[in-house]
């Protein structure tokens, strides 16, 4: 989590019937587009600001969004809770969730439609990364380049999901009666756990920041509606087994959320795919993890515009 703090950017809304995306569109205006797809419980804002500058300083265009449910973006109603996803992800039956990342998927093509970019780089975390398979699958001819960063294919289970510890971490963040503080204190831990090893988060700074992401936007009960659409969206692999664009694949090697062989596995069904394992990354991108696999990711997308 990173407060993006970046300003000069143009912001908005792509609307269509009652849905309403919010998106920052950084500039430069003559910089080949680049679609940021954030992951579950993501603000636009988290995506770190010195990747946002790298993506401009290369002659890129990086626009960030809300996913539904998340930021400013239109919220839904549904109630589902974590106890039933948690019994049903480990009896592996299936859940029914209001909307599932195709329509996710969907959502972005708005944006693009709406600020008229027919063509772009796409890059996704997480579940950004799930959104993204299913945007370049079903419409190869408006990207680039699809970069996946700390995500995967088939749907979390047991066996390729997050460990026991990080359920329990995720469960906190689904109490709605949480104090601001406490909130926060939550985040670091959460933070602290599917990071890098022995980066500290628990900083009066990244408390600030925090905060201000809270502040942003108070109601976070879009998290477990985005989390019921990961667990109630049929797997991805038949559909990712097609994709033909370019694609570059980063992962942690000690990713504690996205397990590292999910990465082998995309890798394997995108044909077109190069891997890039990276040393001491778990689920997050630091400054230290980001300068680890920075210049990979510039040569990927400057070498296929």
């Amino acid at each position: 989590m990173f407060f993006n703090n970046a300003s000069g950017f143009e912001e908005g809304y792509a609307k269509k019937d009652n849905l309403e995306i919010y998106y920052r569109d950084y500039g430069p205006v003559g910089g080949v587009p680049v679609l940021l797809v954030m992951g579950l419980g993501g603000q636009l804002t988290f995506w770190p600001p010195y990747m946002i500058k790298r993506l401009q300083d290369s002659g890129y265009r990086p626009i960030a969004y809300d996913n539904r449910d998340m930021g400013l973006s239109t919220r839904f109603e549904s109630n589902p809770t974590f106890l039933s996803n948690y019994l049903k992800y480990y009896l592996n039956i299936p859940i029914k969730s209001e909307y599932k990342l195709d329509d996710m998927a969907n959502d972005a093509v708005m944006l693009l439609d709406y600020l008229s970019i027919d063509k772009c780089h796409v890059i996704g975390m997480s579940m950004g990364g799930m959104i993204s398979q299913i945007l370049v699958a079903n419409h190869p001819d408006r990207f680039h380049s699809y970069t996946q960063i700390a995500s995967m294919v088939s749907t979390p289970n047991p066996t390729n999901g997050p460990s026991f510890r990080v359920i329990r971490l995720l469960q906190e963040r689904a109490f709605k009666n949480a104090t601001k503080e406490e909130r926060i204190d939550r985040a670091v831990r959460l933070v602290s756990t599917i990071g890098m090893k022995g980066y500290n988060y628990n900083t009066k700074e990244f408390r600030n920041e925090v905060g201000q992401s809270i502040d942003r936007s108070k109601d976070d009960t879009g998290f477990i509606r985005q989390m019921s659409a990961i667990l109630g969206t049929r797997d991805r692999v038949k559909k990712v087994s097609n994709i033909k664009i370019p694609t570059l694949i980063i992962h942690g090697d000690i990713d504690p959320l996205v397990k590292p062989k999910n990465a082998f596995h995309s890798h394997k069904l995108i044909s077109n795919s190069e891997l890039l394992m990276v040393e001491n990354m778990g689920h997050l991108i630091e400054e230290p993890v980001f300068n680890k696999f920075k210049e990979e990711l510039i040569q990927h997308l400057d070498t296929n515009c």
